[in-house]
């Protein structure tokens, strides 16, 4: 992973247009998702005649329908049209405590650029407790995700950025978590006229090309009732992150070909008020490697572009928004390349990328934050009374937990700064 963070996160790129005359028709957005280590891209595709017609692409602004707290529907497709246009991708970052959401968007704010907060069915198990999470594992899942969802819309708008909500990678096994999100969307949706979270992953990549559509396809068709966003996965990341271990999968599973790209765009794009993302793999693998351990393919991403631009016929050079999964190991030179291909990095790399999932990295500059509060006052760390400046010494004020906390956050927004910058994602709103 080049330097970015692997936090199971993921980036989106959006195309939308408006059909001359009527802009007001509905969009359909169409991503692809680059499974690097984790990743997914926006697209919006061509519509028959019949069909809704895809958005405008952003103007060089920020569009107006963009504003501090969670982005969803229409606006979050405006925000990741933009960020295709401007040419910078957003990083996603697994978060598992009030205290890694809260660095996200203190570091949106800091660094100017949106952010997408986004939770595994892991990460929400340990937001609900491990005691809930070890007797119910399932209804965990669902209830520390939404939790974790209720704190970024109560205080994203405080923090003044805009903030993407987002799951990450759920498995055929763990469709039950994933039909618990949708019902609470579907929830919040009836009592707010917008879903709860912007968007949510399904990674069916280890099924048959043709199950892996037909369940997106089913997936879609309930999701664009409550305006979600979906990000599938197609080829596989490679390593191991948050229960899912793909170390010793068939290396030639971790590229994606544009006939397989073409197949899942012309079926989710059918689907009416359909948005989505592809998570396509091209090398990315989950995790932190030495350099040269990962061999990222970043012009599969340029050549489907190409060929699905092609079928189309259309004037769009970038039709499918593309999510970088896993770039550990990864250049910057490769993930910006990636970026140029409109894709979606997962702090870690893109083409045409517009999301990036970062979790690897972050969960280090967590605990190294922790790690250097606890070097620096390691003599007042050792007993609640007695340290260097005297035997009968207090030494609460070091070992309140929130003071070590507050160093992971701030090494968390410096990583996370490098990653912006990384992604061209600083100064940006």
């Amino acid at each position: 992973m080049t330097t970015l963070v692997n936090v199971a996160g993921v980036i989106w790129s959006i195309e939308g247009k408006c059909k001359k005359g009527n802009p007001k028709k509905k969009m359909q957005s169409v991503v692809v998702a680059l499974a690097l280590s984790s990743a997914a891209a926006l697209v919006a595709p061509s519509r028959p005649a019949a069909r809704a017609a895809p958005l405008e692409a952003a103007t060089i602004s920020l569009p107006t329908s963009v504003k501090p707290g969670v982005v969803t529907g229409e606006a979050l497709v405006d925000l990741l049209s933009y960020a295709k246009e401007k040419g910078f991708a957003i990083p996603a970052v697994n978060a598992v405590s009030s205290c890694g959401i809260n660095a996200c968007m203190e570091a949106a704010a800091k660094y100017g650029g949106p952010m997408i907060v986004q939770f595994s069915r892991g990460g929400g198990q340990f937001l609900a407790g491990k005691f809930i999470g070890n007797q119910e594992p399932d209804k965990a899942s669902v209830a520390g995700c939404v939790a974790g969802a209720l704190q970024v819309r109560q205080l994203a708008e405080l923090y003044g950025v805009p903030v993407i909500l987002h799951t990450d990678h759920c498995m055929r096994d763990w469709l039950p978590w994933f039909d618990g999100l949708l019902e609470a969307n579907e929830d919040y949706f009836a009592k707010n006229g917008e879903p709860l979270f912007s968007s949510h992953m399904l990674d069916l990549s280890e099924d048959p090309l043709e199950e892996n559509i037909a369940t997106c396809v089913e997936y879609l068709e309930r999701m664009s009732k409550s305006n979600l966003l979906l990000e599938m996965e197609l080829g596989i990341t490679g390593g191991e992150e948050d229960g899912v271990d793909n170390s010793d999968v068939d290396s030639s599973k971790l590229y994606t070909q544009p006939e397989e790209v073409w197949q899942v765009y012309e079926a989710l794009s059918k689907v009416p008020n359909g948005k989505f993302t592809v998570a396509a793999a091209f090398g990315n693998v989950h995790g932190v490697y030495s350099p040269g351990n990962v061999r990222l393919e970043p012009q599969i991403l340029h050549n489907t572009q190409k060929f699905i631009s092609e079928k189309l016929g259309g004037d769009d050079k970038k039709p499918v928004y593309f999510v970088f999964h896993g770039g550990s190991g990864s250049s910057t030179e490769d993930i910006q390349y990636a970026i140029e291909a409109g894709t979606c990095v997962e702090i870690n790399q893109c083409a045409g990328t517009i999301k990036m999932n970062i979790d690897t990295d972050t969960q280090w500059s967590f605990w190294d934050g922790i790690r250097e509060y606890e070097a620096k006052n390691h003599d007042y760390l050792q007993q609640q009374i007695g340290n260097p400046d005297g035997a009968d010494k207090p030494n609460k004020k070091y070992y309140d937990p929130r003071m070590c906390l507050r160093s992971a956050e701030e090494a968390t927004v410096e990583r996370l700064g490098k990653a912006m910058e990384d992604l061209k994602c600083v100064n940006v709103l």
